[in-house]
């Protein structure tokens, strides 16, 4: 009976961790869905082309996708944009724009 008590309380523990992952997974999916409309907005590109905007800025700065997503909604609403970020998000966007 105590083992068994033992093993649903490990399985609560496991299941409510699990939620807490998922909820940090939809939240950080909703962030990078308003970020590629931004960058749809202001590039004028498609959500495709967005996608890799942010997936490679995020690669050539070594900085989180999400944060990358993150300070592209930012950036949409005060006009700030760390100045690395920016130098690597500007040319792709005009790449992507031009073709």
């Amino acid at each position: 009976m105590v083992q068994e008590l033992e093993s649903r309380s490990d399985r609560i523990r496991e299941l409510e961790t699990e939620v807490t992952h998922l909820r940090h997974a939809v939240t950080a999916h909703a962030l990078i869905d308003q970020a590629i409309g931004v960058l749809v907005a202001v590039g004028r590109i498609t959500p495709e082309e967005a996608w890799d905007a942010l997936r490679e800025t995020s690669m050539c700065t070594n900085t989180k996708l999400r944060q990358v997503a993150e300070l592209v909604v930012d950036w949409a609403q005060n006009e700030h944009l760390p100045a690395d970020i920016r130098d690597e998000l500007a040319p792709r966007l005009q790449s992507r724009a031009a073709e």
